[in-house]
């Protein structure tokens, strides 16, 4: 089958489109037709190798060569011990361990998957699943009103934490690149900030919520942009950055602050539940590009350069 495969860690020019094995599925896996795959930006960190975390799967080198967590497609076959999906059924989800999913079949335990609402295409269904659960725990409990902040909102996670917060009636603000303004504007962002001309970190006592999807600041910084009883959510970033925000949320109390990594668990039931938020309002992602299969290493380029607004959707012949 045609797959795409990343052997060492390195800029976009590692990646190449080859032939690998067709897995065959265990007894409690399913067997699925990939229709289409996204692009997160943990597929970035991955390709790189940086930061370090992103070596959880294999130090020297990805022990599996076949990148991509997010997909959508059809069950093509099924394990003897599977019992609540069957062949011909059409299902999305993030793969456990974070690789696998850019090629013509995956095989993985159905327990991350979800059935594919008949109303949404293989394409924008791809695109949802770990950006879409990262937008549902990151803006849980925000309320109408509140005043939310976003952080990195113009890559691959943005466009769905700013449509969950504004649904749930929040005021946001997306930064990003200044030439990425008018798509933040487009997706619902009330307002936006190029990071080359403003500090948001210097805006005093201002944001009910932050959410930083590519952290860089001390997290001693970053609270003083919080109104008292806020929260900051690091989602991902430097791994020192990681580290003294984990340290730092023991630390940082003052005027009721929170400030804390969002560990973001794969789940089912949080799958279900943004999709069905996607598919019944007004909350929608935002698909970049969609690329073909043998066009996989343009698309990690893109990704890589930080150009894309949104989800880069990978399709399968």
């Amino acid at each position: 089958m045609r797959a795409v495969i990343q052997d060492r860690y390195g800029p976009p020019e590692v990646v190449r489109v080859g032939d690998v094995p067709e897995p065959v599925p265990a007894d409690d896996e399913v067997l699925i037709r990939v229709r289409a795959s996204s692009l997160n930006g943990s597929d970035r960190e991955n390709l790189a190798g940086s930061p370090f975390y992103a070596r959880s799967h294999g130090l020297r080198r990805p022990r599996h060569p076949v990148p991509g967590s997010d997909v959508a497609g059809v069950v093509a076959a099924v394990g003897g011990s599977v019992t609540e999906f069957a062949v011909g059924d059409e299902v999305f989800g993030e793969l456990a361990g974070y690789r696998g999913g850019l090629a013509e079949y995956v095989a993985t335990a159905p327990k991350l998957l979800a059935r594919k609402p008949p109303g949404l295409s293989f394409l924008d269904a791809a695109a949802i699943p770990q950006a879409g659960c990262i937008a549902f725990q990151s803006t849980r409990g925000i309320k109408a009103g509140d005043r939310v902040l976003v952080n990195g909102a113009g890559g691959a996670g943005g466009a769905l934490v700013i449509a969950l917060a504004k649904h749930l009636g929040a005021t946001v603000t997306a930064v990003d690149r200044a030439d990425k303004a008018d798509h933040l504007l487009r997706v619902g962002a009330d307002d936006t900030i190029a990071f080359e001309n403003e500090d948001w970190a210097e805006q005093r006592g201002r944001y009910d919520r932050i959410v930083d999807l590519v952290g860089y600041r001390s997290p001693f910084r970053v609270q003083r942009a919080l109104r008292p009883g806020g929260v900051y959510f690091l989602v991902g970033g430097h791994t020192r950055v990681l580290l003294a925000t984990f340290a730092a949320g023991w630390s940082i109390r003052k005027d009721g602050k929170r400030v804390k990594v969002l560990v973001v668990p794969q789940s089912r039931a949080d799958l279900e539940a943004v999709t069905a938020l996607v598919t019944d309002s007004e909350a929608v992602g935002a698909v970049d590009r969609v690329y073909p299969l043998e066009e996989a290493p343009a698309a990690f380029a893109r990704l890589a350069a930080g150009d894309n607004l949104g989800k880069i959707v990978i399709e399968m012949p």
